[in-house]
């Protein structure tokens, strides 16, 4: 009977020791696939949940089910259209600013860069909707994904009413083909 006893015993407490057991940690290589790839958009609307892998940082949540708030700084990732790498393609920023952005900061200005190329800022003195249009050059439009940058000089601090860092109202952003 003894016998008995003690094989379960020893069953089990070979079960509950593996787990203790040392593995050899492998390293993990992420690479993004051509597929990856293919699947970002060149132009996306802030509001589709689809876009939100391409909001890279500087983004507040959807709100109204059409527009983000930025931060001072906001970055997208963006698939150049066709023939970009050879003809270039057309920056589009849909913005707005606000009537309290204004009123508090008088003007903004915004500058972007695709990759390492820098294009023309613009300076916004006025409330309401506008769209930031600039050339890319071919040649910052040769990779399947790009990365676009976007600054402000300044932006209304977190406050009593927001607690969030506020830019400008964004409702697209995108490449459009030459």
């Amino acid at each position: 009977m003894r016998r008995l006893i003690g094989i379960p015993a020893l069953v089990v407490a070979l079960l509950l020791s593996a787990p203790g057991c040392k593995r050899k940690q492998q390293k993990v290589e992420v690479i993004e696939t051509e597929e990856a790839a293919q699947d970002l958009a060149s132009m996306i609307h802030v509001a589709d949940p689809r876009a939100s892998l391409q909001l890279v940082k500087g983004f507040h949540d959807v709100e109204q089910n059409a527009w983000r708030w930025t931060m001072q700084k906001f970055s997208v990732t963006l698939r150049p259209p066709a023939g970009a790498a050879e003809k270039g393609a057309t920056l589009r920023l849909k913005l707005a600013v606000p009537d309290a952005v204004i009123g508090r900061l008088k003007t903004l200005t915004l500058a972007a860069s695709v990759g390492e190329t820098p294009l023309e800022g613009v300076t916004l003195v006025k409330a309401g909707e506008q769209i930031y249009s600039r050339e890319v050059p071919a040649s910052a439009l040769k990779a399947d994904a790009v990365t676009v940058d976007f600054a402000l000089d300044k932006c209304l601090p977190p406050g009593d009413v927001d607690r969030r860092e506020l830019g400008v109202v964004v409702t697209s952003v995108g490449f459009e083909a030459k």
